[in-house]
């Protein structure tokens, strides 16, 4: 049998470790994502909203979202230097990116993640 020899493109979710497959990162890996809110306030709704929107239509099933209320638990705010919110945080892939606001501009969204080049 013969080895294709083409290159692999990178895929949005990051550089893996070599020797991982392009299926793996597909598949099997998702997005870590943080979404720091104060409560059912409109503006932390919206970001909800707005993430799950881009997400779904970008890369759907290939990410988790943790939602975190800094009303109920404001000292998690102190892990990833939260300074305003909404703002979210991508864990995974690396490195750590932030984006601070309602998510609404699309466009913004996608170059904050790195799923569109700036």
């Amino acid at each position: 049998m013969k080895k294709s020899t083409t290159a692999r493109r990178p895929s949005p979710a990051g550089k893996k470790a070599a020797g991982s497959s392009q299926r793996a990162v597909k598949g099997d890996s998702k997005w870590e994502l943080r979404l720091y809110v104060a409560g059912q306030t409109p503006k932390s709704l919206a970001a909800m909203n707005n993430l799950r929107r881009v997400l779904d239509a970008h890369m759907p099933d290939q990410y988790r979202i943790e939602v975190v209320d800094l009303l109920a638990n404001p000292r998690l705010a102190k892990e990833d230097q939260i300074v305003a919110i909404p703002t979210l945080v991508r864990k995974l892939p690396s490195p750590v990116r932030k984006i601070i606001g309602d998510l609404s501009d699309t466009e913004r969204t996608l170059v904050g993640l790195q799923l569109r080049p700036g």
